[in-house]
């Protein structure tokens, strides 16, 4: 089984699910917080909304790998959208971290305008189990970012 996707550090989605299983584990064993952020990518294109192509999740990924702790966790889901898992963090410094996150993602440039939709929940104030977990951080919104319209798709 491959871990990570080819020439990146994110986890393909089997690998990303095994982990995540296995920290959410952890967490109930020891009593910590685990905080599950998933981000997913979206650009208008000929008056539908598609998803992000891998480059831009590529590069997005990317951002948001050099913000975050190496413990940490970033991978694919199975639905294309970025999932990010903190490591003992409550939702009020999980929040934080997704405020800089967006900072950051804020001064790229990306050739075509994009929209990002990041949701959260944690352990155990939101759900106890991977499943519940997913759906809370799907359904609850955090931030709805709008932007990437730069003349030139390279990183500030």
């Amino acid at each position: 089984m491959t871990l990570y996707e080819e020439d990146s550090k994110l986890l393909t989605p089997s690998a990303f699910e095994f982990v995540l299983e296995s920290e959410l584990k952890r967490a109930v064993r020891s009593q910590n917080y685990l905080t599950l952020v998933t981000l997913e990518a979206t650009r208008d294109w000929e008056g539908m909304t598609v998803t992000a192509d891998e480059g831009t999740m590529k590069q997005v990924a990317q951002v948001i790998g050099r913000e975050v702790r190496d413990t940490d966790l970033l991978g694919q889901t199975d639905r294309g959208m970025l999932a990010l898992v903190l490591l003992d963090a409550d939702f009020e410094h999980s929040e934080r971290v997704i405020n800089r996150l967006i900072s950051r993602i804020e001064k790229c440039a990306f050739a075509t305008p994009m929209r990002l939709a990041v949701g959260a929940a944690c352990y155990p104030t939101h759900a106890v189990d991977v499943d519940s977990l997913k759906r809370q951080a799907q359904s609850r919104p955090i931030v709805n970012w709008r932007g990437g319209l730069h003349p030139s798709a390279d990183q500030n």
